[in-house]
């Protein structure tokens, strides 16, 4: 269970807010089953107190449709025209209450996780005490699994499994849409028979493929995350009856809300709880503690994310309460390049050290930050 906060909390006052567009080239294209990015366009949210204290935080929403109906334009907008101002007018205010204070602002979820993280990373470096310890967190080793996109041949898949498996990681997630499912599985155990495997279909799927889950399930799938639309509780509630394995809500798992619907509904026995899509660290922490109550299982996932996001979840992901490997990978996994130093890397066990240090203890690079920058806006109280 998520624990309080370790010590009373200390207002601060915030001072002036940058933002920065950046785009960061990735390794390879990313491809799922609502389409294929080739770069990372991410806000990063730089926040600084009236001591001169600096916060960071991301906004990482996908392009266009990839994930959700924010992008990183509707996610600006929402910064410049709602939450910033807000924050600026408040004056000294609670960081660990920032959420409830922005809560009917505005709808857009990414947007607020930046901000909030930056909020969370300046008052941990007020204090001067790491992120996970103000979570209420305690220091470990943090499990990490890898997610594997969709590729036009089996062997190509084949290759990067075997790549990532070597490299140590705890599990394997590989994405699904129809005529991309049972095949690749049976491939992958077939050559990695000892392989923890899990797919996932970012809602691609409907009811009418039940004949496709019940064949997957011969599998012994660590899970099926988001088989169906977001709104499909019901469905997926219907295919959990149908299925042992276990069904796993991604973008279901949008909100408190969403979360007491699909507990209603017995649609998942596991929830993927995403900081971006679900605000911020202080309501994914309400969303763990609620599942776990609920007797659901929970994990951490990105979209990806770069390093700012990638590492605050990180600290999330210190938490007690998770009971699956992250999908915070290492940076030069995804990205030819990353904003932060160190980056993030796992070791031959598969697990991520936190580094020592404030906040988040990881350095944003403003000459990384610089060098992919597309665009800047300055705010002053």
């Amino acid at each position: 269970m998520t624990a309080t906060l370790t010590s009373k909390v200390q207002l601060v006052t915030i001072e002036s807010i940058a933002i920065h567009r950046v785009r960061v080239p990735l390794v390879e294209p990313f491809r799922i089953s609502n389409g294929a990015v080739t770069e990372k366009d991410a806000i990063l949210v730089e926040a600084r107190t009236k001591d001169g204290v600096v916060g960071w935080g991301e906004a990482s929403p996908m392009s266009g449709s990839f994930y959700s109906v924010e992008t990183p334009d509707s996610a600006w907008q929402a910064l410049t025209a709602d939450l910033i101002p807000e924050v600026l007018d408040a004056g000294a205010f609670d960081v660990t209450n920032c959420f409830e204070r922005t809560r009917n602002l505005s709808d857009n979820a990414f947007a607020k996780a930046g901000l909030e993280g930056a909020l969370w990373d300046a008052y941990a470096n007020t204090r001067q005490v790491p992120l996970w310890q103000l979570l209420g967190a305690q220091p470990r080793s943090i499990p990490s699994g890898v997610a594997i996109g969709i590729y036009d041949q089996v062997d190509e898949l084949l290759e990067r499994v075997e790549r990532y498996v070597s490299q140590g990681y705890k599990r394997v997630k590989i994405k699904i849409e129809p005529g991309w499912d049972v095949e690749p599985v049976a491939a992958i155990l077939a050559r990695f028979s000892d392989v923890p495997l899990m797919v996932d279909a970012n809602g691609a799927y409907s009811i009418d493929d039940l004949e496709v889950f019940r064949e997957l399930d011969t599998y012994s799938l660590m899970m099926i995350e988001q088989p169906f639309a977001r709104a499909a509780h019901a469905e997926s509630a219907e295919l959990q009856r149908q299925l042992r394995t276990p069904i796993c809500a991604d973008e279901s798992a949008e909100s408190m809300e969403a979360l007491e619907s699909l507990i209603a509904e017995g649609a998942a026995q596991i929830i993927n709880i995403k900081l971006q899509r679900v605000g911020g660290l202080s309501e994914g922490r309400l969303m763990l503690e609620r599942a776990r109550s609920a007797g659901l299982e929970c994990w951490v996932g990105t979209m990806p994310e770069l390093g700012v996001a990638s590492a605050q979840g990180l600290h999330f992901a210190a938490l007690d309460g998770f009971s699956y490997p992250t999908d915070i990978e290492a940076s030069s996994r995804w990205y030819v390049d990353d904003v932060i130093e160190p980056q993030i890397e796992i070791d031959r066990h598969g697990f991520i050290q936190i580094p020592e240090g404030n906040g988040m203890g990881y350095r944003v690079s403003r000459e990384k930050v610089q060098k992919y920058s597309i665009d800047k806006a300055e705010f002053a109280a």
